[in-house]
């Protein structure tokens, strides 16, 4: 891999976020979430929960936004180059798909140290509630919620590039169709027996049923820790290797036919 190559694509997705829209996306949604979810926290704590119930909640939103931006940093940025009808000329250079998709990661990343850092601040701000106090747990889930992202990204965007824009969508709704699968906002307990085993079958299922025994505990679950980071491990080498599959698939019938 060339690293010059990596940091040129890098910076290129990188100097989109001055967009208005990209703001939107990074800033004004995750106020908007914080604000709804905290707002009803609040008022369950009024009528009698528990204050440790409103930051489980609060944490597992940020964690959610974690997974969902790195999905969304792949999918997207591989639909804005459809978009731009800029995917011929992209691979005309000696550019090589794998340093493009670490480009993507890498500029996942970025984005989630600032959904970390701002989220957290929003939530303190707001609620007085330090999602951070949690440690070094905090990152360990962060970091295994970021690897689940990508692979979710580079199973849509494995679709996108070889069946085109008439696929696109499954760059937004990917990430959400595993979201009533892997117990974020509630138990795993709270699911129907027939989706549990699918569940089990997530890396994020793992990572937030931790969080929520290490916020009621203050035990951290290794086990819990290692069936995602193991799941997730099989989930990104599988994907990574089906969006190459698919890209070179695409490239033998021609790249033009997805612009």
């Amino acid at each position: 891999m060339n690293l010059l190559r990596i940091k040129a694509m890098y910076l290129r997705y990188l100097y989109n976020i001055f967009r208005l829209d990209q703001f939107a996306e990074l800033f004004f949604w995750p106020i908007l979430d914080i604000f709804l979810w905290g707002i009803t926290m609040v008022w369950i704590q009024q009528i009698g929960g528990s204050g440790c119930f409103a930051l489980q909640v609060l944490t597992a939103l940020v964690f959610w936004q974690i997974a969902w931006r790195s999905n969304y940093e792949v999918s997207v940025n591989i639909l804005q180059e459809l978009w731009a009808r800029n995917f011929v000329n992209l691979f005309s250079t000696p550019l090589k798909p794998i340093e493009w998709m670490t480009s993507l990661m890498l500029l996942g990343l970025t984005k989630n140290f600032i959904t970390i850092l701002f989220g957290s601040g929003i939530i303190f701000l707001l609620y007085s509630l330090n999602i951070l106090a949690m440690g070094w747990p905090f990152f360990l889930y962060s970091i295994s919620l970021i690897i689940s992202g990508w692979w979710c990204g580079f199973l849509s965007s494995a679709v996108i590039v070889y069946f085109g824009q008439r696929m696109q969508m499954l760059a937004w709704i990917a990430g959400y169709i595993f979201s009533p699968l892997c117990a974020v906002f509630y138990p795993l307990s709270a699911l129907p027996d027939w989706i549990r085993p699918i569940s089990k079958s997530l890396p994020m299922t793992y990572v937030f049923e931790g969080m929520r025994n290490y916020l009621d505990t203050g035990i951290f679950r290794w086990d819990y820790f290692y069936s995602a980071m193991g799941l997730n491990l099989v989930y990104f080498l599988g994907t990574v290797f089906l969006f190459l599959f698919f890209l070179e698939k695409s490239r033998e019938k021609g790249l033009s036919r997805l612009e």
